[in-house]
């Protein structure tokens, strides 16, 4: 079991609401992923440099400046956390292009740079979702 903090405790209850998920840019923060996994959802993870990950969980190295789109064709949410605005529209690009939802926190300050609703979670995380997967505005 993953412990997660009270911020991201609400964004894996949001999470394992879907089968699957690919969480782009893991860095060293695998705790989402497992505790997804621990719930018997299908999790990928990705990052353009080789990642430890925990076993249920599948890692792929993948830019998604140059996605392999095969990764996430399956999945029901392309999920990223504290995602820097640059990477915005080129996430929602692979999102749409696998008819994926595309779901996303931001750091701090930082604002969408694509369409967004926003869904307060509990703990104070916003969880941002994509109004429209068939458009990039």
């Amino acid at each position: 079991m993953y412990d997660v903090t009270d911020t991201t405790d609400p964004l894996v209850d949001r999470l394992a609401s879907v089968d699957s998920v690919v969480e782009v840019g893991i860095g060293n923060r695998p705790d989402i992923a497992g505790a997804l996994a621990d719930r018997g959802v299908d999790v990928t993870a990705t990052d353009i440099v080789d990642r430890e990950v925990p076993e249920e969980v599948r890692f792929v190295v993948d830019d998604i400046l140059n996605p392999d789109r095969s990764l996430y064709e399956d999945a029901d949410v392309v999920f990223a956390r504290n995602l820097p605005p640059e990477l915005h529209r080129p996430t929602l690009a692979v999102a749409n292009a696998v008819e994926a939802a595309f779901w996303f926190t931001t750091l701090g300050g930082d604002q969408p740079t694509v369409g967004v609703d926003r869904e307060q979670l509990p703990g104070g995380e916003t969880l941002y979702r994509v109004k429209d997967s068939k458009a990039l505005e």
